[in-house]
C-alpha cells in the first residue's frame, strides 16, 4: 500500500455516509409511522346505484358492507355485482391514497417516488 492513501474514504465520504444512514433512519421512521396511519384510516367505495358501501382500512383491510334493503330486492346476482363494484371502488381509492401517501413520505426526504 502507497504511503498516505488509507482506504479511499476521505472525510467528505464519512460525512456522506453518515448523511445516509441518517436519511434511512429516517425513512424508517416515517415508514413506520405511515403504515400506523394507514391502519386506523376507513376508506369507503361504493357501488354505482349507492346501495352497497365497503369500509376498508388506508392498507386495505376489509372492515365492513353495508347493503340497503332495496339492495336486496334486486336479486342474488344484481347483489352480488354491486358489492363487488363498491369493493373495486374502495380498492381503488384505498391504492391510491397509499401511493400517495408515499410519494409524499419519498418525497419529503428527496427520494424518488415508488
Amino acid at each position: 500500500m502507497a504511503q498516505g492513501k488509507g482506504f479511499g474514504l476521505g472525510l467528505g465520504k464519512m460525512k456522506e455516509l453518515a448523511e445516509a444512514f441518517k436519511k434511512a433512519q429516517q425513512v424508517q421512521e416515517g415508514a413506520k409511522q405511515l403504515q400506523q396511519e394507514l391502519e386506523t384510516m376507513e376508506i369507503q367505495g361504493q357501488s354505482e346505484d349507492g346501495l352497497v358501501i365497503v369500509t376498508m382500512s388506508g392498507n386495505q383491510e376489509p372492515l365492513k358492507v353495508e347493503i340497503k334493503d332495496e339492495a336486496l330486492a334486486n336479486g342474488s346476482e344484481a347483489l352480488s355485482a354491486s358489492v363487488t363494484a363498491a369493493y373495486k371502488d374502495a380498492y381503488q381509492k384505498s391504492t391510491e391514497t397509499m401511493r400517495e401517501r408515499m410519494e409524499e413520505l419519498t418525497g419529503s426526504f428527496g427520494l424518488p417516488g415508488m
